[in-house]
């Protein structure tokens, strides 16, 4: 397998971010990222999708699109379509059509923010999604940045504060979200669970107080995801786009909190009697089947069954777990940044079948 670092969800001068295309790509190329996929409120946006190098070093830049009813008053469900390859916002005011559109298209649907709280301080509604009966989404955000810094903003000098310290205002993915993703695997549901920067690199003031919260080199040094591709990114954009299309739909990927410590390296390994493999595949637990947990430092990591912690382990970078019960797996790892204990690394699940 081959990893890269991939950022998503974020925004151009095309709605409401501060950059470029250009400016974007540099800034990811300054970051160490692999690649970014730019995600403008309802507009696709046709030509900027190429590899931009320098120095060296080469990221790749992907077009998708987050589209919502921008007539519904309170704005909710919100939707992140990557590789549809069209203009789909015109289908925004019903949610299961814009679904069936982005199938028809061969794209794919992930629920942006699932939990997104107001923050009436600065002017933020809350723009959690609702419309839980639709069908034909293939995953979910299940860690916002943007969300959870406006989840800790109750006033003007909050706001001020976790501007300047932007490193103080991760800890994971809500919990609403995890839950709620852990609910819907639990109906046999195979859905992929994606971070977002939603970066916009907003110029903000308050009085004389004037910073830009989360430039995007600063969004793009905290939460990614983590994709183990079959083979190494080359210089086709269209093969790299659907290669990295079609590892984010299989789930075979993590997502990592790379600022206190980088997430590359993580490797969750699945051996069972047919086969091995790894986040996003299933197995026969005929015969056993052990797990293999490859930490990039020594940490706390804790595996999750069906939504349920049934095993922790402790200042440890090599983890195994045996098990022949059938469930759907999954881990979470943590560390402790800057006096707090912080989520780290979110796994895919792993789905073990009778």
């Amino acid at each position: 397998m081959h990893e890269i670092v991939l950022n998503l969800h974020m925004h151009s001068r095309y709605s409401d971010g501060s950059a470029t295309h250009d400016q974007i790509a540099a800034a990811a190329l300054k970051a160490g990222l692999d690649a970014v996929i730019v995600t403008d409120h309802n507009v696709w946006v046709d030509g900027p999708e190429e590899y931009y190098r320098k120095n060296g070093r080469k990221v790749l830049l992907l077009v998708g699109e987050e589209v919502h009813d921008q007539a519904r008053n309170p704005q909710k469900n919100h939707l992140l379509v990557f590789g549809a390859r069209r203009e789909l916002a015109t289908y925004a005011s019903d949610p299961q059509n814009l679904l069936d559109q982005v199938n028809q298209a061969g794209g794919l649907a992930f629920i942006a923010h699932p939990a997104d709280p107001a923050a009436p301080a600065i002017g933020e509604t809350d723009i959690t999604w609702v419309d839980w009966d639709a069908r034909g989404f293939h995953g979910l955000e299940v860690w916002n940045w943007f969300s959870e810094f406006k989840g800790h903003i109750k006033s003007k000098l909050h706001a001020i504060y976790y501007a300047f310290n932007p490193a103080l205002s991760g800890f994971g993915p809500d919990p609403a979200a995890l839950h709620k993703w852990d609910e819907l695997l639990a109906q046999g549901r195979k859905l992929v669970a994606i971070a977002g920067s939603d970066a916009h690199a907003l110029p903000a003031r308050l009085g004389p107080i004037r910073r830009t919260v989360f430039p995007y080199e600063e969004h793009f040094r905290m939460v990614n995801m983590h994709l183990l591709l079959k083979r190494p990114l080359g210089d086709d954009v269209a093969l790299d786009a659907a290669l990295i299309y079609a590892t984010l739909r299989q789930g075979h990927c993590f997502i990592g909190y790379d600022l206190p410590a980088p997430t590359r390296g993580f490797r969750l390994t699945v051996h069972a009697k047919e086969k091995t493999g790894g986040m996003g595949d299933e197995f026969s637990t005929q015969g056993g089947v052990t797990m293999q947990i490859k930490l990039p430092l020594r940490t706390e990591c804790t595996i999750f069954k069906d939504g349920q912690p049934v095993k922790t382990f402790r200042d440890r970078d090599l983890c195994t777990y045996n098990t022949t019960e059938p469930g759907i797996y999954r881990v979470e790892a943590y560390l402790h940044y800057r006096g707090k204990r912080r989520g780290w690394i979110y796994t895919n699940p792993v789905y073990l079948r009778a």
